[in-house]
């Protein structure tokens, strides 16, 4: 991707999520950190963006986030679960995910290449799956573009919750 259309992903996304008022969040296996970095430079993300995960661990995956014990780390199933989780801890609108195996080699028998991204709203959870050629760092950086389009497509789905939001305590 060039970076002219990484900028207009971003302010696509930043325009969305302030326009509806909403809640965004990530988690983050595949790419560490990359997407939460990318989300984060958006306009105003202070207002908008509640955060990001980075778990890499299955464990951590499954005591953090509430991912199944037994489930494929690289799988459908992994990337929605994740998605969901982290909505759910970060109290957000909408959160994507990202799982997979970057390369050089194959892991686990998946391919390298082998993308799972995930994407949880309040009422819809869904998954993407990627096959993305080139070197661990293409890779990384198609996944975070292709999350970023995944992002701002759902969000295109989403209006604001307003004061349903839950209260949460000091």
């Amino acid at each position: 991707m060039t970076e002219e259309r990484d900028v207009n992903d971003i302010e696509r996304m930043s325009e969305l999520a302030r326009s509806r008022k909403l809640r965004v969040c990530v988690a983050e296996s595949l790419t560490s950190g990359q997407l939460a970095n990318t989300v984060g430079q958006g306009e105003s993300a202070s207002e908008w963006f509640a955060g990001g995960i980075v778990a890499y661990l299955t464990d951590v995956k499954e005591r953090v986030l509430g991912l199944a014990p037994g489930t494929d780390p690289c799988s459908a199933a992994c990337a929605e679960q994740l998605a969901s989780g982290a909505r759910l801890l970060f109290d957000a609108d909408i959160c994507v995910s990202t799982t997979g195996v970057g390369g050089p080699g194959s892991e686990g028998g998946h391919p390298a290449g082998t993308v799972y991204l995930g994407w949880a709203t309040p009422t819809h959870v869904g998954h993407r799956r990627l096959a993305l050629p080139g070197d661990p760092q293409s890779v990384l950086s198609a996944s975070v573009d292709a999350a970023m389009r995944l992002l701002a497509f759902h969000a295109e789905t989403l209006h604001p919750v307003g004061p349903q939001r839950r209260a949460h305590p000091a």
